[in-house]
């Protein structure tokens, strides 16, 4: 596909940043190879392509955190190099990114004006004027904040309003915006849209990087698509259809989504009977068979993930009884429920999923220590062995398994995630939100592999919010809401409205 002229109407419009023949290499992988990309004013443009095609290094380049190998930028036409987050601000460049970097026990001013706080007399912090501008620039975008709240009484949603703050407080005429609805509820989503289009208005340029197709086409003017990182499509959005950029994004054209499943699920491996919590859910009973995916579906506070915490012992039931294939268990932490085969992906790998800071092979081997081990002492062969037998089953893209997993996408981190519960070779498996914030050539290798564990026998629970997951994967559904059972559903008996109307107690038939 052609690249479009950068003109939205009769008059060509001169992009404000413009990137030629990008390159950035690392040792044993080549993360941009001959990129370009242009952002307009007044425009937004989204960025797209599958974990690994180049996204965050370019934001990186852009601002100033690694430095191009090869390559032009130009800011209003005129070339600028950064060899600092410094230089790339003075050009007035900013992100605003998936996990925002605050300070909780800062309050909101001091989180907008770090690093550029106004000062008075003997260079001293002028905390009045701070607060004032900072207020006046949550006013302007309409934020419900006071500028001297602690930034820690904040939820997620305001959290992002005071890093858009900071991004205005240095007048910044170019925004990143790296996936900045991942955790965001619809009304939130709304809200971030019209401030997006008020940014529009005052001429800034926005970079938008999402992996949702729907907001996508929703917020953005144009797009550009990398792929294995190059530069392989742009144009207006209004041009494209979701085929066109999937085609663009995997080289290929994508007709079946989710793997074709046909095996029968066997006995029984886990039972769930009269589990209940005193605040998150009440009354659950169900049960999982050998080689089936159990779908569980549920709006925003339904109760799953929490369920999901308590069958690994994160959290304790007040009642209840978990039985693995025919034998009740006592699960009372973690290490119980892998010791009876039960293992947990979490929903934020980050957080809870991966150790950022260590390697691919210990993160692979972290639960499975004897398995690499002797007499107390660890065996490196083993370790290797054991993490490149699980991440090559998952197609993990990394340059060497020794590579920090902080370093690699969100994609890839998901997979370093599932190995390392695989590794220990369980009965039963929990997905909590398995793709969520990657792309979709990394949710089609989950969605393989996980059909593959099934039909190995596996027993699977997924939990996830998207319902074409939901509907594509799912042998059963079952739907929850404020904690409880709301329905369980047969493949045959599966439709978005159905899911829905059970999820938001919406009576009637779809």
């Amino acid at each position: 596909m052609q690249n479009l002229a950068p003109q939205m109407d009769a008059a060509p419009i001169a992009p404000l940043l413009e990137l030629s023949g990008i390159t950035k290499t690392f040792p044993g992988v080549k993360a941009l190879n001959n990129v370009s990309l242009e952002l307009f004013p007044g425009q937004v443009t989204a960025l797209i392509g599958e974990n690994g095609a180049g996204k965050s290094t370019i934001v990186k380049v852009l601002t100033g955190i690694y430095r191009a190998d090869g390559g032009t930028i130009s800011v209003d036409g005129e070339q600028v190099a950064f060899t600092s987050a410094d230089d790339a601000g003075a050009a007035g460049i900013t992100a605003i990114h998936q996990e925002t970097v605050l300070f909780d026990e800062l309050s909101v001013a001091e989180n907008i004006f770090i690093g550029h706080a106004p000062r008075g007399r003997f260079g001293l912090i002028d905390t009045a004027q701070m607060n004032t501008r900072a207020q006046e620039i949550l006013d302007r975008i309409d934020a419900p904040l006071s500028a001297t709240t602690p930034l820690k009484d904040l939820g997620i949603a305001n959290k992002h309003l005071v890093a858009i703050a900071r991004a205005l407080s240095v007048d910044a005429r170019v925004v990143i915006m790296d996936e900045p609805t991942a955790a965001l509820s619809q009304k939130e989503i709304e809200e971030l849209y019209d401030l997006v289009e008020r940014l529009k208005s005052e001429g800034r340029a926005i970079l938008f990087i999402s992996h949702k197709f729907d907001e996508v086409f929703r917020i953005a003017d144009r797009y550009a698509v990398f792929r294995d990182g190059e530069h392989v499509g742009a144009g207006l959005m209004s041009d494209v259809t979701e085929g066109d950029l999937v085609q663009l994004m995997v080289g290929r054209a994508v007709d079946q989504i989710f793997p074709s499943r046909t095996h029968s699920a066997g006995a029984e491996v886990l039972r769930i009977e009269g589990y209940a919590h005193p605040t998150e859910f009440d009354n659950i009973n169900l049960t999982l068979k050998a080689g089936e995916i159990l779908g569980f579906y549920g709006l925003v506070g339904a109760g799953r993930s929490e369920l999901m915490q308590a069958i690994f012992g994160i959290t304790r039931p007040s009642a209840g009884t978990v039985y693995v294939e025919g034998e009740a268990c006592t699960i009372r932490s973690p290490a119980d429920a892998i010791a009876n085969g039960i293992v947990y992906v979490p929903e934020d790998r980050g957080k809870q999923g991966a150790v950022l800071g260590l390697p691919i092979f210990q993160n692979v081997t972290l639960p499975s220590l004897a398995q690499t081990s002797r007499s107390g002492f660890l065996k490196l062969a083993a370790e290797f062995a054991l993490a490149r037998e699980y991440t090559e089953r998952l197609e993990l893209r990394a340059a060497a398994l020794d590579q920090d997993v902080g370093n690699l996408s969100g994609g890839n981190q998901q997979k370093v995630v599932i190995a390392k519960w695989l590794a220990t070779k369980p009965r039963v498996i929990i997905l909590d939100e398995p793709t969520k914030g990657i792309d979709i050539g990394s949710k089609a290798a989950v969605h393989a592999f996980m059909a593959e564990l099934a039909a190995d026998g596996l027993a699977v629970i997924m939990v996830s919010s998207e319902i074409p997951e939901i509907l594509g994967m799912s042998d059963r559904v079952i739907v929850m809401r404020e904690g409880l059972i709301a329905a369980e559903l047969r493949r045959d008996e599966l439709s978005p409205e159905t899911l829905v109307r059970h999820a938001a107690g919406i009576g009637g038939q779809a």
